[in-house]
């Protein structure tokens, strides 16, 4: 249902490939999380932890558990660094294991694939937004490296924040977009019903590219206006 909502309601409408205002997977993420709440947010299966991952773990443990971010929203507790990053938490697939993550982004800002500055700004600025709130705030807003390491904002800034047809085209709308990419993802997990913000704010960014790209464009190339 998300592949289908997605691809239709968030590419084909807008005239197909390299016309969509918004990311289509994000659109797709977006409408099963709003429809279905209750899969989307708690019925997440606990992760194979041996076996090499479950590749040799013939027996399907159906046993569900909460994510880091809703057990930090609930209980105020931080899960491990070590568990965050090898992708031994509840989450969504591809979601979960932070070093793959890392290393496959590297690879994409390496190879000239994706543009550094979106990724940079949005982490940076996760990070230090984080930091002024957690010391402000300790109770609603979480210690900045679990922000950095928990939920799906290493797989979005990398893989979605990064997308060449819905993200600003000027190197200073990608600065822009990613800091208030971190603004936004860290006010709503904070501070909204939500758990998560990676995928609204990335949403929300989507519809001011357009702007944001104006504004630079005008303010860079802006015309003097002479005297007659």
């Amino acid at each position: 249902m998300g592949i289908v909502f997605g691809v239709f309601f968030g590419k084909e409408v807008f005239g197909g490939t390299g016309r969509n205002i918004f990311n289509p997977a994000l659109v797709g993420r977006l409408f099963i999380t709003v429809c279905f709440p209750v899969i989307m947010t708690t019925s997440w299966q606990k992760p194979f932890t041996e076996g090499f991952g479950g590749f040799v773990h013939y027996t399907a443990d159906a046993i569900t558990s909460a994510t880091p971010l809703i057990i930090w929203k609930t209980e105020k507790v931080v899960t491990s660094f070590v568990e965050l990053l090898l992708g031994r938490t509840a989450g969504s697939i591809g979601e979960t294991f932070r070093l793959g993550i890392i290393l496959g982004g590297s690879f994409l800002i390496f190879t000239k694939v994706a543009n550094y500055r979106i990724p940079l700004s949005y982490i940076l600025s996760v990070f230090i937004f984080s930091t002024i709130g957690h010391i402000l705030l300790p109770q609603k807003v979480a210690p900045p490296l679990f922000q950095l390491f928990s939920g799906g904002l290493l797989f979005g800034a990398f893989f979605m924040a990064t997308d060449p047809v819905t993200t600003p085209f000027t190197k200073e709308g990608k600065w822009i977009a990613g800091v208030v990419l971190g603004l936004l993802t860290v006010l709503i997990r904070s501070f909204s019903g939500y758990v998560e913000g990676v995928m609204f704010s990335i949403i929300l960014m989507n519809a001011f590219t357009p702007l944001i790209d104006t504004i630079v464009l005008d303010v860079k190339y802006k015309t003097p206006v002479t005297k007659r």
